[in-house]
């Protein structure tokens, strides 16, 4: 990979959890911390089978009552599949050759 990949890598996995959202179709309540009370609920997505889905869509929530989602590892395996490198075997090989001569 070279330098521009992994960047591009990068900015793609910090996008993943906004995906997620903006995709959701339905939210469910949760609570933000173990001692909140139910009044400071916020919502994050779920699949619609889950027993406590609500159908919405995101643009329906205060921004402030959305529970933000966690970077994951599976965001940043999801962007390499993605990815098309920009450095081919040929390059490397050419690379080392040059590294060789000099």
């Amino acid at each position: 990979y070279s330098g521009s990949n992994i960047s591009i890598v990068m900015c793609d996995a910090l996008m993943q959890p906004m995906q997620k959202v903006i995709s959701a179709t339905h939210f469910k309540p949760v609570k933000p911390k173990l001692d909140s009370s139910p009044s400071e609920l916020k919502w994050t997505p779920c699949s619609p089978g889950n027993w406590d889905a609500i159908g919405k869509s995101w643009n329906k929530i205060k921004l402030d009552e959305q529970q933000e989602l966690p970077l994951m590892l599976q965001d940043f395996l999801k962007s390499l599949e993605s990815m098309q490198l920009t450095v081919t075997e040929a390059d490397i090989r050419r690379h080392d050759e040059w590294m060789k001569e000099s």
